[in-house]
């Protein structure tokens, strides 16, 4: 196990955000990206936490990110609206698009936003949950470059095609999942391999085609779908949200396009936001809240994206590999 250190959330925020304007960032994006990886670390994601940062900055200094990114919105109908992200980082298109996205589907019961030329590396979750509390259903999804074979196959072809779905509660926290369909996220895969713990079965196949348990192994080999030929059709369909319906490279074309530099590749998002006041009963909120209630009454039974909102509410203090901490101190 490596060597971990405490250091505050505040600490974390102020430190990337400076990395990241000493890398090439301007005011604005250094700020959107500090504030996608901190939260990501106060809910104990750490596999899109700082982790992520090397990369980040990576795809600064080869140039393939800009980091004075200025997002373009164009609403071509009122539910309708497509974001060019300037080839900057997602987390600057979704502060200029989702509240835009969030008006549309208030007005309308109903709004779907494209993202298109963006550098996607972090959790979901922050996109939809933010739609959750704005009253709104929310669904986002993204594609990679190739990494997890299709079902029956030894080759890569999709990405690790995560997707998520936000939904809202007035008076408790919004219920939310955000996972790839591959069975475990690569950064899982990443950090199981730095850390040296071996995976369970059904993660991968290792650099021979055959299954695995060793990180370093699978991330020489492909990771598996979950759920077999079930999880391989949800990643193609988000390989068509992603993709198909924005415009923008499915995964083996962002695979054909990156520069390889380490950081994420270009690509799109598809993010879709619903408004159950306009959508649903007049007593939705009650039905739903009864169907959470019942489910919660199964012993062993919790809430999709409950251990993240716990994670809030305890100190505000997170260990940090050392030698991640360093790494990203050096790019200062």
């Amino acid at each position: 196990m490596s060597n971990v250190g405490k250091i505050a959330l505040e600490e974390i925020k102020i430190l990337v955000t400076n990395v990241f304007l000493k890398q090439g960032c301007n005011k604005e994006n250094a700020s959107a990206l500090a504030n996608t990886i901190t939260k990501a670390e106060e809910d104990g994601s750490s596999s899109h936490g700082l982790f992520r940062v090397p990369g980040y900055v990576a795809s600064l200094q080869s140039g393939k990110v800009n980091g004075h990114a200025s997002p373009k919105i164009k609403q071509v109908s009122p539910v309708i609206l497509k974001c060019d992200a300037d080839n900057g980082f997602a987390s600057t298109a979704h502060e200029t698009s989702l509240p835009l996205l969030a008006d549309a589907a208030k007005k309308n019961g109903i709004s779907v936003l494209s993202i298109k030329g963006c550098y996607h590396f972090a959790a979901l979750w922050p996109e939809t949950e933010y739609l959750a509390r704005q009253n709104l259903v929310g669904f986002a999804c993204t594609a990679f470059k190739p990494s997890v074979a299709p079902a029956g196959a030894k080759e890569a072809f999709f990405g690790t095609n995560p997707i998520s779905m936000a939904w809202p509660r007035s008076n408790n926290e919004p219920v939310v999942f955000d996972m790839a369909t591959a069975t475990m996220a690569k950064g899982e895969v990443m950090i199981a391999a730095r850390d040296g713990h071996n995976l369970p079965d059904g993660v991968g196949l290792g650099e021979n085609g055959e299954p695995s348990n060793d990180p370093k192994d699978i991330l020489k080999g492909v990771l598996l779908p979950f759920g077999g030929y079930k999880g391989s059709a949800i990643s193609m369909m988000v390989e068509l949200f992603a993709a198909g319906l924005t415009g923008d490279v499915f995964s083996y074309e962002a695979q054909e396009k990156d520069n390889n530099d380490g950081g994420p590749p270009s690509g799109g998002e598809f993010i879709m936001a619903l408004n159950p006041e306009i959508i649903a009963d007049s007593n939705w909120e009650k039905h739903c809240d009864d169907f959470f209630q019942k489910l919660l009454s199964i012993d062993g039974v919790r809430l999709p994206g409950s251990r993240r909102h716990k994670n809030r509410l305890g100190d505000q203090y997170r260990s940090i590999n050392e030698e991640l901490l360093l790494k990203v101190k050096s790019f200062l």
